[in-house]
Parts: C-alpha cells; sequence; structure tokens
C-alpha cells in the first residue's frame, strides 16, 4: 500500500500528527523539496513523504518522538525547520520565511518596439534575460504605453493620465536653462513616494525626462538616489544630449557629474547591483530606466559577430536590444546571488515604440565635440511590429503598444500569457496589491491587474482608452481607434481587421466616429490640470 502526500510549512504539524499516527510497516522513505516550481507553482516550500508499509507494526504517540525520528531520517527535514515539541508549532528559518514586504524592480526600457524580444516572436534576437523573465512571470501582449518618452513616464510614475501631471508636451530637458521649462507637478504622487513613505529605500538609476530643473526632479518626487540624466536622451560616452547644440546632462541627485568616456549602460547597471547589495536587508524600490535601444544605438561590441550577417537598420537596433537584456541580465543575477530573486517583484515594458529617426549634427562646435553631420540617430528604424503599423511617435498600435512582463514567483503564475489590455498606469496599483499598501487618496486611472492575471477570461478594466500628445490624441473602444488632431478626427481604424489601421473607416462608420470623438472631448476635459 502506498499513501502520498504534499504539505505546507503551516500545515505540516496538523498533517504529521494525523498521518504518523498511523501504522508504519517496513520502511519509510522521505522525499524534501525546496521551492519545486514544477509540483508547487506558488514557490512555497514542500516535503513530500512515502510511507509503504509490508512487515511490522509501529505507533509514534509522542511528537516530540516523530520528529526525532524524520530528522534522522533525513537531514534536510532537520535544516529545513526548527521545532518546539513543547508547543507543537513549527518555528520556520529566515531563509524560508520572510516577513519584510517584497522588493520591487521597475525596468523600463527606451524605444523598444512590441515585438522586439525574443519571446515576442522575434526569433532573430537574442534575448535571454527578457525570456527568462517571461518563463518565471506573465507576459501581456496588449500593453499600451504611450506615444514617446514623457507622457509614458507620468503614466508610469502616477498611475494617472499624464495631462493630470503637467506632461502634454515636452519637459524641460537641460538643468541649467535660465528660464523654468515644462516640469511635472510637484504635488504628483508617484509610486516612489508611496513606497518611500511605507518603508522602502528607493533609487532611480537611468533616465528621469519629467523635467530637468533643479527644484523638481527625481529627488523631490520620493527617490532617496538617482544618478541619470534628467533630459530625454544623452550619447553614452560624452553624456551630452545631442539635439540642437547640445548640453551636458550627467547628475548624481542634483549634482553635475563628469565622466566622459565611461559607457552609460554600465554605470547605471553597477549603480542598480551596488543599491541592491546595499539594501539586501531592506525592502526596496528600484526604478531602471535604460536609455536602450534608444539612439544614438552604441552597443557592446561582442554582439557584433552575432548579428553580422544582419541586414540594416535591424542589425544595429538588434545590437543594442541585446546590449539592453545583457545588462537587465546582470542586475537580475545580482538578485539571484543574494536569494532575494524569489521575494522580488520585477517588472519589464518599454515606454513607446521602436524609433525611425534619421538625425545629424547640424551645427558647428557642438558642446559635446562631436562633427557636423555625425549621425546619432535610429538609422530609419529597425523594430519589429509583426502585422501592426505604426511606431514611435503615432498613435498607431506600433508607436503605443510595447512588450510588458511581470514576475514574482513567489505569489503570481509562471509562463503564462495574458492578452487583455493592460496600460502603464496600471502598475502602480498592481505593486500597492501585491505589498499590501493602501491606494494613495487621489484618481488612479489605472488599476490592479491581479484580477486579470488570476484568470484569461476576466474581462480587461479599461473599456475606453486614451491618449493624448500636444494636440494629438486617440481614443479607443472595443475593436474601434480613431486617432485625430485638436478638433478633428483623422483616422478611424477596426483593429480586429487581418491588416489592422490600413482602412480607414472615419467617413463609412460616422457614427462610431462621433461617439468616439465625444469620449475624447469628455476625457480631454476631465483631465486637464489645474494651474500650479
Amino acid at each position: 500500500m502506498l499513501r502520498e502526500n504534499t504539505i505546507n510549512q503551516g500545515n505540516c504539524i496538523k498533517v504529521l500528527n494525523r498521518e504518523l499516527n498511523l501504522t508504519l510497516r517496513n520502511c519509510i522513505i522521505w522525499h524534501y523539496t525546496y521551492n519545486d516550481k514544477r509540483d508547487n507553482p506558488k514557490g512555497k516550500n514542500t516535503f513530500r513523504y512515502r510511507v509503504l508499509m509490508n512487515s511490522f507494526r509501529l505507533r509514534f504517540r509522542s511528537f516530540g518522538i516523530t520528529i526525532a525520528l524524520l530528522a534522522w531520517l533525513n537531514p534536510y527535514v532537520a535544516t529545513a525547520f526548527t521545532w518546539n515539541s513543547s508547543t507543537r508549532n513549527p518555528q520556520p528559518t529566515t531563509h524560508n520565511v520572510s516577513s519584510r514586504k517584497p522588493n520591487v524592480l521597475l525596468i523600463y526600457t527606451d524605444d523598444q518596439g512590441m515585438l522586439d524580444v525574443n519571446c515576442y516572436g522575434s526569433n532573430d534576437l537574442y534575448t535571454p534575460a527578457m525570456d527568462n523573465l517571461a518563463k518565471t512571470g506573465v507576459r501581456f501582449t496588449q500593453a499600451y504605453a504611450h506615444t514617446v518618452c514623457c507622457p509614458s513616464r507620468a503614466m508610469l510614475l502616477t498611475g494617472r493620465h499624464p495631462q493630470r501631471s503637467n506632461v502634454n508636451t515636452w519637459t524641460q530637458g537641460n538643468a541649467k536653462e535660465p528660464k523654468k521649462g515644462v516640469n511635472m507637478f510637484k504635488s504628483e504622487q508617484t509610486i516612489a513616494e508611496v513606497l518611500k513613505s511605507a518603508g522602502y529605500k528607493t533609487a532611480l538609476f537611468g533616465k528621469w525626462h519629467l523635467g530637468a530643473h533643479p527644484d523638481y526632479g527625481p529627488t523631490e518626487q520620493g527617490f532617496d538616489e538617482f544618478f541619470g540624466h534628467r533630459g530625454g536622451f544623452i550619447d553614452n560616452y560624452n553624456h551630452h544630449f545631442l539635439h540642437g547644440r547640445g548640453f551636458h546632462d550627467l547628475y548624481e541627485a542634483k549634482t553635475e557629474v563628469f565622466a566622459r568616456g565611461k559607457y552609460f549602460p554600465d554605470m547605471t547597471t553597477q549603480r542598480a547591483v551596488e543599491f541592491i547589495e546595499r539594501n539586501r536587508a531592506n525592502p526596496f524600490f528600484l526604478y531602471l530606466a535604460f536609455n536602450l535601444p534608444h539612439y544614438p544605438e552604441q552597443s557592446d561590441k561582442k554582439f557584433d559577430e552575432r548579428y553580422q550577417d544582419m541586414p540594416m537598420p535591424r542589425q544595429s537596433y538588434a545590437r543594442t536590444i541585446s546590449t539592453v537584456d545583457d545588462r537587465i541580465g546582470r542586475v537580475v543575477a545580482k538578485l539571484e546571488e543574494l536569494n532575494l530573486r524569489e521575494d522580488t517583484i520585477i517588472i519589464l515594458m518599454s515606454d513607446n515604440g521602436y524609433s525611425t529617426e534619421n538625425i545629424r549634427i547640424k551645427v558647428e562646435n557642438h558642446t559635446s565635440g562631436l562633427p557636423k553631420g555625425h549621425n546619432y540617430g535610429a538609422n530609419g528604424g529597425g523594430g519589429n511590429t509583426g502585422k501592426w503599423r505604426g511606431a514611435k511617435g503615432s498613435f498607431f498600435e506600433g508607436g503605443i503598444r510595447v512588450p510588458a512582463i511581470i514576475s514574482y514567483p513567489k505569489q503570481l503564475p509562471q509562463a503564462i500569457v495574458r492578452r487583455q489590455a493592460i496600460t502603464a498606469a496600471d502598475w502602480f496599483p498592481t505593486v500597492l496589491d501585491l505589498c499590501k499598501i493602501p491606494l494613495p487618496k487621489v484618481k488612479l486611472d489605472g488599476q490592479t491587474l491581479l484580477p486579470i492575471i488570476k484568470s484569461p477570461h476576466t474581462p480587461t478594466h479599461h473599456k475606453i482608452m486614451h491618449w493624448q500628445w500636444q494636440s494629438k490624441w486617440a481614443v479607443r473602444k472595443g475593436p474601434w481607434k480613431l486617432i485625430g488632431k485638436a478638433d478633428q478626427p483623422q483616422f478611424l481604424a477596426n483593429l480586429e481587421d487581418p491588416e489592422p489601421e490600413r482602412i480607414n473607416y472615419l467617413k463609412e462608420k460616422p457614427e462610431i466616429t462621433d461617439a468616439l470623438n465625444d469620449l475624447h472631448d469628455q476625457w480631454a476635459a476631465a483631465v486637464k490640470p489645474d494651474k500650479q
């Protein structure tokens, strides 16, 4: 006769008393399993035992004797738990159970197209770190960010439409500009501020791009540490913004840092690794905002040979994708080295679609020292959107739909796909839900994704979706999406078409156009911010 059971730590005493008071015959075989994901996908520590009965009878009525025997039978049992036989309550050791809140690692890539990860179907790309996050988490196929950097990052950090926070045009890029430009309202409550108030150590390494004025910025919005560029992008070696005449843009908090010649993605990665090491004993929130694959496409040379036969511009773009994947892998490896991976929520998302920009330096005596005519753009664009149309800067799907993954092995399922529509604003309430922290008392436009993660049949909570950047806008309801500019609808698309967004139904479906246009007008009035 064979009896086999799998039990959780919390119920082990009850089950052991019941099962081990049975008649045992012949031999007892124990097998201890620690975090076996195949049998125990939620990652809880379990032990499995088999009792084979055959020859003689023996009863164990003393619990202390029973545990002593079990420890003798398998040393793993003794190391898995510390027992108190007088109280009959197991005391788990610290390496199995942690009472602290989970860490949060939020990775935001820059200009990574919707399908530009191997696990999203781009089999020509080498992205083992991102693929592994998908294997250990939930991959979303209908995730929306925004059309360009600034509104996307405001949406991510506040859980709200960017218009509410004063981000509807390019924010101030140069911290040394004599006249203050556009900056995200300091009154906005970021996810960093909420987590910091809950006892988290917080850091942003990489790109801010929500206003560079010294009175604003990351350290004014909940981040204990900031290292990176306050504006839109920099050359990875001279650390200058390159549009126009250019300006130097590398800061430690509010202090300008000069490190010419050092590769910025490596500096960012090293800061992230050191931050994790320093805060290994504390819950932390790390916003890792890589500036890749954003132009200039300055990649790690070790990927040159891998893509040497790939045509341009895909070749240059692919090298930068693999470079950022490699740096993501280094950060995740540090979590694993410190045994923090199971207790860390990792979110990966891109800020918008891939870039098609062709840009060269147009002036003599550029502040970076680079010559007039130097090419620093995206070479016309090397991204992959499959059947979808559009790229960065547009409201077609290729401009706003992006890869998105969440991995938290301790609580969330692994290697699953969700096809419901989600947005970057959803991460704010989702993280707080997982960390069991109350939502702030403000109007959030995102909602927790846990019901969607739990079931593929849970409908999206985004029945109507809105985007706006300057005077351009888009609204979606069901399969219909209307794109417009100012007060003029311009393109009506049915996303269920075999070749989506190729046919303009504007004149053919006037009733749908009018209904969606009315929805946009109502929304635009609702999110218009008060002056501050």
